[in-house]
Formats: C-alpha cells, structure tokens, sequence
C-alpha cells in the first residue's frame, strides 16, 4: 500500500505527521519483547527440572494487541483532547491506587495490584503519563493563577506520592519525582530551586533507607563488597553465560534460577540467550526512540508540546535505564518493568498510553497547532 501526501484520508494524515522512526522504534520494542516472552515464560512456570509452559507468553501475545491499540488511539489526540484524557488518566491512577491499599493484592508485603482473574493491574503505573501531560499542561499555560504554577503541580503530585509510600512502592515514588523535578527544569526553574528539591529527593532517600527494611537490604547488599545478591549474582551469570551472541533461543539454563525472569529480569534471559548483541540493540531502541521525541519536542512550536514530549520521554528512558542498570548490577536491585519488553499488562498498557501520548504531542500539525486550545479553553489566535 502506498501513500500520497495528497491524500485527504485520516490514517494519511496521520502517517505523514507521526513520528514515524520513533513508531519503528516501539513496534521494534513490543516484538523484541513478544520473542523475550516466550523465551522467559518456560522459566516463570517451570524449572531446571520441571517443564514449564508459554501461559505468560501467550498472555503477552494478548497484552500486546491491546498495548498497540492503546498507542495507536493516543497518537491520534489532539493538544487538547490530550490534555483531558491525561487528566482522566492521573485521576483514575490515583484513586486506583487508593483502592489498592485497602482492596488490592499483598504480594511480599506490598500492596499494588488489583486482582481482576484474568490479570492484576497496577494502577499506579498510570499516573507517570497522566501527570506527565498535566503538569506540563498547567506550567506551559500562558494564563495566570491564584498560586505559582509549580505550587500547583506540588499540590497535584503530593497525594500520588503519599499513597506511593504507604503501598509502599519506592521505585514509582522516585520516578514520579524524577519526573516532577525534570518538568521544572525544562520550564526553566532556577538552579536554586532544582538544588533544594534535589535536596528534598536525598531526603525523601534517607526517610525510605530508614522506614523500609528491603529498601535498607538492597541498598546495603549493592554497596557490599562481600556479597553480591541473589537476583543480581545470576543476572551477571546470565550475562556471561550468553557472551556476544548467547547460547541460541530455549537453551538458557541459569534463567531457569532467576525469581522474575519474565519480569524484572527479562534483560538477563535476553542476555543469556541473545547475547550482548541483543541487549545492545535493545539499548539503542531506546537511545533512538528517546532522541527522536527529545529533538521532535524541541521542534514543536507550542510550549505545552515541548514539556510535555520531553517529560515522557524521560520518564521512560529513565525507567529503562533503571531496569538494565539493575540487570547488569549497576544499580541497587528494584522491582522495576523494562518498558515495552518485561511480561505483563499494566506495565504494557502504561507505557504504549505514555508513548501513545509522545506520539500525539509529537505530530507535526503546521496549520492546526494555532488554533489548539489552551488548558483552559482560551485559543491561541485569541491571545497572540
């Protein structure tokens, strides 16, 4: 099928304003990801010497058709219909994540998921996109408020952190600030301030150091020099067992030992089995997909768009390097998805809404973008 610039169709117009490399680049992610699943579902249902079955890969399969429709819909959004939609999105996030402390599933001695049978979601999982695209809703707006916008986005984001920590999930807490903190910077708050909430984030550090005994643990165990940690001393088996080029598809033996190989570990299995060649590939997937929106968003004539396109593709570069960091014992161990390719749903459907989102504020809309409104309602010719 071929397409002509002069096409009037809604999916030609979309396919000629769409980030296009950047697309390529998470259909990549979500087939590398469909393979790794099918490579780590023996391992997670079985073991060295119990045959195990590809449920979770065929469950992925599913996640997947799901997870491309959820980023197909969301690149088609308008600035505005994003704005609410993200809205919605943070809502829904935070009292999902509410719920969760008095309804959800305890899984070592958290609280995150709510059981639906067929799959848990965690809801908070949602609330990095939607608060992405709020936030840089309200800083970007030309509008004037009763309070200073970033006190506005500090009152948004303190209930999110609250039930974050009493879930407790530290990883979501830090990356949400993370992300809150990057949102200032590029709206170019003073270095002062990124100094005081640097400060602030440490201090936030020492409080979970302090509350949370496996917090204490990992962090201990990764700053040991005698002891390596379970987790992270088969991941770097993993690693060296694969070599440049990996011991070929189903013949990984040490990822049959490895808790969460399907998930939190699945940069191991594709290590193991793939080799270096593959988690290098996978690393500049990321690499390209987070340039592209950076530079598209820089490009964007709108300030909301420039905000928002940056904030979410940081806070999914951030998440990844996170993951592979704490695969190759660069960083302390954390229950932390690697985005598009770690098995399950929510952490599937968050990141395509959260890409889907890039997408949308991404396009390249030379005579629309002019007459998008603003956060609240006001036109753009109408102030300019």
């Amino acid at each position: 099928m071929s397409l002509s610039r002069t096409d009037r169709s809604s999916f030609s117009a979309w396919w000629w304003t769409v980030d296009r490399v950047a697309l390529l680049a998470m259909l990549a992610l979500i087939a590398i990801g469909l393979m790794l699943a099918f490579a780590a579902s023996p391992a997670a249902t079985g073991g060295p010497l119990t045959p195990g079955d590809f449920r979770y890969a065929v469950k992925q399969v599913a996640f997947a058709g799901i997870a491309a429709m959820i980023l197909g819909v969301a690149s088609l959004l308008s600035l505005h219909q994003l704005k609410i939609v993200a809205a919605v999105t943070f809502g829904l996030g935070l009292i999902g994540s509410f719920f969760v402390l008095f309804a959800g599933s305890e899984v070592l001695g958290a609280k995150r998921w709510i059981d639906l049978g067929w799959m848990t979601v965690q809801p908070s999982e949602f609330l990095k996109p939607g608060f992405a695209v709020l936030g840089a809703a309200i800083l970007a707006d030309r509008t004037s408020m009763v309070l200073p916008k970033p006190m506005i986005t500090l009152i948004m984001i303190v209930p999110a952190l609250v039930v974050l920590m009493l879930q407790p999930d530290v990883g979501q807490t830090a990356l949400l600030l993370a992300l809150w903190g990057a949102l200032l910077f590029f709206t170019g708050i003073s270095l002062y301030w990124m100094g005081a909430l640097g400060g602030a984030g440490l201090a936030l550090g020492g409080i979970a150091y302090a509350l949370f005994p496996h917090v204490r643990h990992r962090i201990e165990q990764f700053l040991s020099s005698k002891e390596t940690g379970y987790q992270a001393g088969l991941a770097l088996k993993a690693f060296a067992h694969g070599g440049l080029t990996g011991v070929g598809p189903g013949a990984g033996t040490i990822k049959y030992r490895i808790p969460d190989a399907h998930s939190d570990y699945i940069y191991a299995v594709a290590g193991e089995e793939f080799g270096l060649a593959l988690c290098g590939v996978v690393a500049l997937l990321f690499c390209i997909l987070t340039v592209r929106i950076m530079l598209r968003s820089a490009n964007a004539r709108e300030p909301f768009a420039q905000l928002a396109g940056a904030g979410l593709a940081m806070v999914t570069a951030l998440q990844a390097f996170i993951n592979m960091g704490v695969a190759v014992s660069l960083l302390p161990a954390k229950g932390m998805t690697l985005p598009f390719i770690s098995y399950g749903g929510s952490s599937l459907f968050a990141v395509a809404l959260t890409m889907g989102f890039a997408l949308a504020v991404t396009r390249q809309r030379p005579t629309l973008e002019r007459r998008e409104r603003s956060w609240f309602g006001q036109s753009m010719a109408a102030r300019t």
